[in-house]
């Protein structure tokens, strides 16, 4: 009878559980390998999962849970980092080094992550020792909940499209010219989902309409993005659900992503797809195919040119891209309805980009402070309280006007804050911001100095939420950040170069809480290494 109790008792407690409404849970296995690619016809080493390059795609839904066991078949240590997922209360799982210790070779560790509150399109890809150069990218889709509108009507597929400036060197080759104090070379090319010249083909069926997720995974190059013959209607941007525009090009800037929808609407034939730099001398283009299911030819003249340097032309579009008011978001209310510009801030930080040598090297900075890893992740440090691996406060708040140093740099930031954050550019080459952990507000983008008379030009009522911004040459971009998400995130350029060799922090946002509420536990399978060994 006490045997029969117990079992009425568990499925009693199981029916609970499930009547609770647990998010839904989707497993993954990747094993990360080198193999032979050929992007650019020429035979490379690139980093394949489970033998694909570019890598398996998550298809996942607003809340879900995503448990990815990753098996490091390499012979040096590997990290993923999830490009605009904000890892709600759990920055131990954002897989950059300031949080977490890398996998090493012949071992794996689960990541154990939920898309908690988002919806739009993403991508993975690897954060350690240049290995985003070999490949090991892919793309991420986390879909509305089928309870929440979307405000278009369900596209016949879903395309994503990883477009990105390539090398023809190993990155290993292209991690030593960092190391050695040099600037890399100009790319070789541009590849589309792996591939260049047409290799690469979209099958459509005519009069349908389709949804093209857009990100640019590349190393140093903003690109231009069009479809001969065909209009693009910009419908999402990291997240955002946005006024729907309708375009001929789309400037895509490193680290970001964009969605459109495209109907096939023309007669039965092949048209380029065509992907071309920004703002280069030479400028390097990459096509591949839009099939019509019943075509009658195959692509035929040239790829339809795009712009090239013009910085205003960029400027404009970048200022038309705005929030749909009326549209859901991944919670069943209009994305309206946070009036970011009612909000106070707490806080201006002004971060200025900078390319000083230093100890004869080239490297570069953030308001003069030049990032070095420290022998243990940061995160880490900061939870067992170990001393000497960084200091709060080792990066101001403003730009120092003065040469560049080399500092393990954290910058401490209160939780629930609402900071005004200026990205400010004084070089000529246009720049690319991410903040992990976070969304933020566009609220302004402009030429010349920014100065407080600056914010009367600031739209505060219907500008995008992202996760990733650009700067334009002598320029600056202002952004309205709310700070949510407790935790070491990291602040860094989209330009592979110059994050690696140093343009980035970290964040440390912090509560005095200590709860489960503001943040999650320390995993029970983190990997210790550094000072962390031990603990």
């Amino acid at each position: 009878m006490k045997s029969r109790a117990w079992s009425l008792m568990l499925v009693a407690l199981l029916l609970v559980e499930c009547a609770s409404g647990e998010d839904p849970y989707r497993f993954y296995t990747w094993n990360v390998t080198y193999g032979d690619i050929y992007p650019l016809g020429v035979k490379q080493q690139g980093i394949l999962i489970n033998g694909q390059f570019p890598g398996p795609q998550i298809d996942s839904v607003t809340n879900d849970n995503l448990i990815i066991n990753v098996y490091n078949s390499l012979d040096e240590p590997f990290l993923f980092s999830w490009n605009g997922v904000q890892q709600r209360r759990n920055s131990w799982q954002d897989g950059v080094y300031g949080t977490n210790c890398p996998i090493p070779p012949g071992q794996n560790f689960t990541y154990v992550l939920q898309v908690k509150d988002q919806i739009g399109s993403y991508f993975y890809f690897p954060s350690l020792a240049f290995h985003k150069a070999a490949g090991g990218y892919g793309g991420i889709k986390i879909a509305s909940r089928s309870v929440i509108p979307v405000p278009f009507s369900p596209p016949a597929g879903d395309f994503t499209v990883l477009v990105g400036d390539w090398f023809k060197q190993n990155h290993t080759d292209l991690k030593s010219i960092l190391d050695s104090g040099n600037n890399l070379p100009f790319p070789d090319g541009l590849v589309i989902n792996g591939l260049s010249a047409n290799s690469f083909t979209f099958t459509v069926d005519q009069g349908k309409t389709y949804r093209f997720r857009i990100s640019n995974v590349g190393l140093t190059t903003s690109v231009n993005f069009r479809i001969q013959g065909h209009k693009m209607i910009l419908v999402e941007v990291e997240g955002t659900h946005t006024l729907q525009n309708t375009y001929d090009s789309l400037d895509i800037h490193l680290g970001q992503s964009y969605s459109v929808l495209v109907t096939a609407d023309q007669p039965p034939q092949d048209y380029f797809i065509t992907a071309s730099t920004r703002f280069t001398s030479p400028v390097l283009t990459s096509t591949s195919v839009l099939h019509y299911s019943n075509s009658a030819g195959s692509v035929s003249g040239p790829p339809p040119g795009g712009p090239t340097t013009e910085v205003d032309w960029s400027l404009s579009q970048a200022r038309s891209i705005r929030k749909n008011l009326t549209a859901s978001g991944p919670r069943p209310n209009p994305q309206g309805s946070y009036h970011y510009g009612l909000i106070n801030t707490t806080r201006t930080i002004r971060l200025a980009n900078s390319a000083p040598v230093i100890n004869g090297k080239q490297r570069y900075a953030v308001n003069g402070v030049s990032f070095i890893p420290a022998d243990t992740p940061l995160k880490l440090a900061d939870y067992f309280n170990i001393p000497g691996v960084f200091t709060l406060g080792s990066i101001p708040d403003n730009p120092s006007g003065s040469g560049g140093y080399l500092q393990t740099s954290v910058m401490a930031a209160d939780f629930r804050g609402f900071v005004e954050v200026v990205f400010e550019n004084s070089e000529d080459s246009v720049q690319s911001w991410h903040v992990d952990g976070h969304h933020f507000f566009v609220v302004g983008l402009n030429g010349g100095e920014w100065s407080p008379a600056s914010r009367e030009t600031y739209n505060l009522r219907d500008t995008v939420a992202r996760s990733t911004v650009q700067v334009y040459p002598s320029s600056w971009t202002a952004v309205y950040m709310p700070l949510d998400n407790v935790g070491m995130w990291n602040i860094r350029s989209e330009n592979w170069a110059r994050q690696y060799l140093g343009q980035q922090f970290y964040l440390r946002v912090y509560s005095p809480a200590n709860s489960w509420r503001d943040e999650y536990p320390i995993p029970s399978n983190a990997l210790r290494c550094g000072q962390a060994v031990g603990h």
